[in-house]
């Protein structure tokens, strides 16, 4: 974790932990709130179930009944919120941090549109469906994350570079996603369509099971990595100085980053704005000019969890993808932060 205010180290078996206070009562705070919203949306829908029920079913004490509506039809969402909240958060902090922007968030850098490309691609012209879209998704990500990268290295690469190119990239692959609809039969192209949305409706274990591997796997990975994020900021010269291996640090860093972004994109599709509003969010929330990864992820899943309450009932009788939410209040946030730029440069 990244942030000012006071510190304290745990040491342990030849290893030792720096933590800040601040960002560790922030990110348990968030935490604690994405679980409780979690629990919230366990117990409302077609059906409310108290919430004693919903617990006792959950230690494996509840009914038949209960049983079906918790684990078949309602905690495979909330898990998929969580874990993709989660990791779109951490994504868009690594990110933030590599480009020194605070638009330098997967979806600003093109990795999420890849992403759909990719899915598009199996899902309108290979007549894929389920796990093979994911896979496509994924694919999509890796593939647009190498080459923003090798279209904007030149002589080492230089942050503001990658963030222009990101975009270019990403308009670019716009347009070839809306060609690729366009071709497409009504009904392949009305389901492509609300794909691109984001939406968690629907959503099985299968989809659990892929974004929780991205989380347990790389999200480790990112942390570990994640303290030299600091030194970074400060320029290559001084993070050398300091012992930092600038190239191996960034590199382990972004290829993590990039694919906590596409294992969220693969299970829910292209949720719109929670990585480029939970790392700020929850430096404002820590009194600091970085969170950190883990209350960032952690302020991702509460967005992403309370997001998907409000598409739930927002509109009675009406289940909206979860992407129209974070998109309408994303945007509200973008114009906010250019506002407050605006004012900031006078």
């Amino acid at each position: 974790m990244s942030a000012h205010g006071p510190k304290i180290v745990l040491r342990g078996g030849g290893l030792s932990v720096r933590l800040h206070v601040r960002a560790l009562v922030a990110g348990a705070a968030l935490a604690l709130a994405a679980l409780a919203v979690a629990l919230v949306n366990l117990t409302s829908g077609d059906f409310d179930i108290p919430v004693a029920d919903v617990l006792r079913s959950l230690a494996g004490r509840g009914d038949a009944g209960t049983d079906f509506i918790v684990y078949e039809l309602r905690l495979p969402r909330v898990l998929i919120t969580l874990l993709v909240g989660a990791a779109l958060g951490g994504s868009g902090s690594v990110f933030q941090g590599l480009t020194r922007n605070p638009l330098g968030s997967p979806d600003f850098v093109g990795l999420t549109v890849g992403a759909a490309t990719g899915a598009l691609v199996v899902m309108l012209i290979l007549d894929g469906g389920g796990i093979q879209v994911a896979a496509g998704a994924i694919i999509g990500c890796l593939l647009c994350a190498v080459a923003i990268y090798l279209l904007a290295f030149r002589r080492g690469m230089q942050p503001f570079r990658l963030v222009l190119m990101g975009i270019g990239v990403s308009a670019l692959l716009e347009a070839a996603n809306s060609y690729l609809i366009y071709r497409g039969r009504l009904d392949e192209a009305l389901a492509a369509q609300v794909w691109l949305l984001g939406s968690v409706n629907g959503r099985g274990w299968t989809e659990v099971v892929l974004v929780a591997v991205a989380v347990i796997v790389l999200l480790p990975v990112v942390l570990h990595h994640g303290r030299h994020l600091s030194m970074l900021a400060l320029g290559d010269e001084i993070a050398v100085l300091h012992g930092v291996p600038v190239g191996r640090s960034r590199a382990v860093l972004a290829f993590a980053a990039v694919g906590l972004s596409a294992g969220a994109t693969a299970a829910a599709g292209p949720i719109a704005f929670v990585a480029l509003a939970a790392p700020p969010l929850a430096a404002r929330l820590a009194r600091s000019p970085h969170a950190g990864i883990l209350p960032s992820a952690a302020m991702g899943a509460a967005l992403l969890t309370a997001g998907d309450w409000a598409a739930q009932h927002a509109l009675p009788g009406h289940d909206i993808p979860v992407g129209v939410i974070t998109a309408a209040l994303g945007g509200a946030y973008l114009t906010w932060l250019l506002f407050r730029e605006r004012r900031t440069r006078g």
